[in-house]
């Protein structure tokens, strides 16, 4: 058992998916909700976002399987994805690559936001989903897969616990002060998503990189 692993893992996730960034976006979606809703929501999401990473963690090799990718293919396109969404992300932005115009529409027009679109593609979105399917590769004993499990499902509670103080943070802090959070965890998954080119690279071309 590899606490820092497991450490460096749950890390990744909240640099990733940066729940307080999407605090505005959260707030956004259900403001035509009642306190008792909005917390219905921010539960029903981070549930289904525990669930995605769950199963994500024990089917992302079958997956890569599946398709005949090699996890060197897989690391190269999955770090090349983060370093996007992180780019974005510096800029201040949650970053258009995670959702559109038409998503934008469609969610201004649905009743329950919680699963599409804020579970998915907002918070269990490509650049997550990559990330955990390389680290649940890289480390595949069922110890390690469920030692990051414990730290999707801590995550869960984590970013649970920041939606349902959602008002009182976003009050706090402002526009300003989780734009300057999104920009710190953009260069903290910018630095992520290169390791894990990096690593890619290394696995593709031995001789070269070696």
């Amino acid at each position: 058992m590899d606490l820092t692993l497991y450490v460096k893992f749950f890390l990744g996730l909240v640099a990733i998916i940066n729940p307080v960034g999407l605090l505005p976006v959260f707030v956004s979606l259900t403001s035509h909700q009642t306190e008792l809703d909005r917390n219905q929501t921010a539960k029903v999401a981070n549930f289904a976002v525990v669930i995605i990473l769950l199963v994500t963690i024990f089917a992302g090799q079958h997956i890569l399987n599946m398709f005949s990718i090699s996890l060197s293919a897989f690391r190269i396109a999955g770090g090349s994805l983060i370093a996007i969404i992180a780019l974005s992300m510096l800029q201040g932005k949650l970053g258009e690559v995670k959702r559109n115009k038409e998503e934008d529409r469609e969610a201004s027009a649905m009743e329950s936001v919680a699963v599409v679109p804020l579970a998915l593609p907002l918070m269990a979105g490509p650049g997550a989903i990559s990330s955990v399917i390389v680290s649940a590769a890289e480390h595949g004993t069922i110890i390690n897969l469920l030692g990051m499990s414990v730290a999707v499902i801590i995550f869960g509670l984590l970013s649970f616990t920041l939606f349902r103080m959602a008002g009182v943070i976003y009050k706090i802090l402002g526009k300003t002060g989780i734009n300057v959070i999104t920009r710190l965890m953009g260069l903290i998954m910018l630095s992520i998503g290169i390791e894990i080119m990096g690593a890619g690279f290394k696995g593709m071309f031995p001789s070269l990189l070696g």
